[in-house]
């Protein structure tokens, strides 16, 4: 779970995942937090990874791979610390992984209401029709950051995560799929953010719509590398 000043929220986040998936490990990436987000993290029951500095979501990410390839574990789920992700959904993206490297919650694939429109609507829709043909498998939400990634994904993510904007998401993929590793998606439900103010600007979103298709051609742009084998 990467976390950047969520101390608001992550308490709570972190008490209901380790209600409902008492057998999961967890790991809070506190990404130089100038609040106290690592001591609430900790207090309700996480393990913290602390940063001494603001890597962006990329780079805490890459940290939590390093640690979760480093301490032998074979699969790992990514969830973001505002509570949107249901934790009763984190088996089912698991299992996901039976037939895939990496399992993807998808907010768009029949579960839930969640919605997008406008130019962020437009941008995902040409970012899931790209990247489903390259992965070769059709995929409705490739921005979602709820994804887990077997033993093989973990390796390639210490190795090649970009910590550009959309890294974490759109380039991690594709530069993964690249490396032949293989992708699917399940349905989940989002919820609404349990804390803070999301924003609806249209011109932020039109904004996202300009740099997501910018994501979308550094990844892919980048030279294929053949996945590390664990």
């Amino acid at each position: 779970m990467p976390a950047w000043n969520e101390s608001v929220v992550v308490g709570e986040t972190v008490r209901e995942l380790r209600e409902a998936v008492p057998d999961v490990d967890l790991l809070v990436i506190d990404d130089g937090s100038t609040d106290d987000t690592a001591a609430v993290a900790r207090a309700a029951g996480a393990t913290v990874l602390s940063l001494p500095y603001n890597l962006g979501v990329g780079g805490a990410m890459r940290a939590g791979y390093k640690y979760a390839w480093r301490n032998g574990y074979d699969q790992a789920i990514q969830v973001d610390a505002d509570g949107q992700h249901n934790p009763a959904d984190l088996h089912r993206v698991l299992e996901g992984l039976e037939r895939a490297d990496i399992s993807i919650g998808a907010r768009f694939a029949g579960e839930g209401d969640y919605k997008a429109s406008g130019p962020r609507r437009w941008a995902m829709l040409l970012l899931a029709s790209t990247i489903s043909r390259a992965a070769h498998t059709p995929l409705t939400d490739v921005t979602s950051g709820f994804r887990a990634a077997n033993r093989r994904a973990i390796r390639q993510y210490t190795e090649h995560f970009p910590a550009e904007y959309l890294g974490d998401t759109i380039d991690s993929l594709m530069t993964a799929i690249k490396a032949g590793l293989t992708v699917t998606q399940v349905p989940v439900a989002m919820r609404p953010r349990q804390g803070g103010v999301p924003s609806k600007n249209p011109w932020k979103a039109a904004i996202y719509l300009f740099r997501s298709l910018f994501a979308l051609f550094i990844a892919s742009t980048r030279r294929a590398r053949k996945a590390i084998e664990p």
